[in-house]
């Protein structure tokens, strides 16, 4: 069968995208879902900065790749094995396939899946297959999912059915930004009722990391970015506090949080910014990073401080959770009303369109862009 997917053949592209199109829409072949796999017409999917790590050339990944990671859509057939999907199922991808035989699966930690992170950084489903052709050669899955196409086959392990009655253009969001932010709140942190949390970098993870943290029941919740805009925005959402990330910004906020905040989050991927995130924790706080940084990156900590001061500091991946749990619980908070991810929402946008979105993107201008699979 045919697909229409947005194709990187070659990283890094220059700025603007609009001009360079590192993303090209070509039409692909896409095998039938094979023992364990599942044919999914997707009808949403988010711009994230995970796609655009790729692009950008941050996060090296074999070529040519179909991109796109945080989406939803729906099941249209299911191959041999797949007993408990049917045709016409609700579904939210997770970039992360789960064995569920491996040591950390069987540990209930699912996002360190081993044989998934293998299958990640080669660039195939959880079999070991790419069910992508095009040219005649194939093409690498992005992350096991390639979101950025009309249909797309998926490993099963890499789905979470959900409600039929939720917009499957909100669901698109939990699949990442929601998973990931909300988690390192709550899986990773277990911030608790009254507690002060600080979250550096207002993206999509930040801001629903933020909006985790409200949820939670943080008395204080501080927001840092480089851009005032996003602090504005954060302050609509409820932020208690907000500063505008520079030199002395950790400064700041101890000063103003009376020492440091009990949870740190830094959700940039840069080191500027956890940097911040860690001076500003206080003595005996905790520092999470939920973001993915260039593998070149590296940050000097000093041996005294984390003893002296019983300093925690602490890695987030998937949100720290299990995402057939979670993304069902999420959205039953986003249902009460007390998780508003739709928010984080700024605009939807065709296929055709996907490179002026990734600028978009990279200009910080906006949150969540979604990609309409279904115009």
């Amino acid at each position: 069968m045919q697909s229409r997917a947005a194709i990187l053949s070659a990283f890094p592209a220059e700025r603007p995208y609009a001009t360079s199109k590192p993303l090209s829409i070509e039409t692909v072949e896409l095998d039938d879902p094979g023992p364990g796999e599942v044919l999914v017409r997707v009808v949403a999917a988010g711009l994230c900065h995970s796609d655009l790590s790729v692009i950008n050339g941050d996060r090296p990944r074999p070529m040519p790749m179909a991109l796109g990671h945080e989406a939803a859509g729906i099941v249209e057939r299911c191959g041999e094995g797949v007993d408990d999907l049917s045709p016409g199922d609700h579904v939210v991808m997770v970039f992360v396939p789960s064995c569920g035989s491996c040591a950390p699966c069987a540990e209930g930690r699912p996002a360190l899946c081993e044989p998934g992170a293998k299958a990640n950084g080669e660039g195939t489903l959880l079999s070991g297959a790419r069910r992508i052709h095009w040219h005649g050669a194939g093409v690498y899955h992005h992350v096991g999912v390639s979101a950025f196409a009309d249909l797309a086959v998926i490993s099963r392990r890499s789905l979470v059915k959900v409600d039929k009655a939720f917009p499957l253009e909100r669901a698109a969001l939990f699949g990442c930004a929601v998973l990931t932010g909300v988690g390192a709140v709550v899986n990773t942190a277990a911030v608790k009722a009254g507690q002060s949390v600080a979250v550096v970098g207002l993206g999509g993870v930040g801001l629903a990391a933020l909006l985790g943290a409200i949820a939670a029941g943080a008395a204080e919740v501080i927001a840092i970015d480089v851009n005032p805009e996003k602090l504005a925005f954060a302050r609509s959402l409820g932020a208690t506090g907000t500063f505008e990330a520079g030199a002395d910004t950790a400064g700041e906020v101890k000063e103003a949080t009376r020492g440091g905040v009990d949870t740190a989050i830094e959700t940039a991927g840069v080191m500027a910014a956890f940097d911040t995130a860690y001076k500003a924790t206080r003595r005996g706080g905790q520092t999470v990073t939920a973001s993915l940084a260039n593998p070149a990156a590296t940050y000097p900590l000093q041996h005294l401080s984390m003893v002296a001061e019983e300093r925690t500091l602490r890695g987030s991946y998937l949100g720290g959770g299990v995402p057939s749990r979670d993304i069902i619980r999420y959205m039953r908070l986003n249902a009460a009303g007390r998780l508003p991810v739709e928010k984080l929402h700024t605009g939807t946008s065709p296929l055709d369109e996907i490179n002026e979105g990734f600028d978009a993107l990279a200009d910080g201008a906006v949150v969540r862009r979604l990609i309409d699979l279904t115009a």
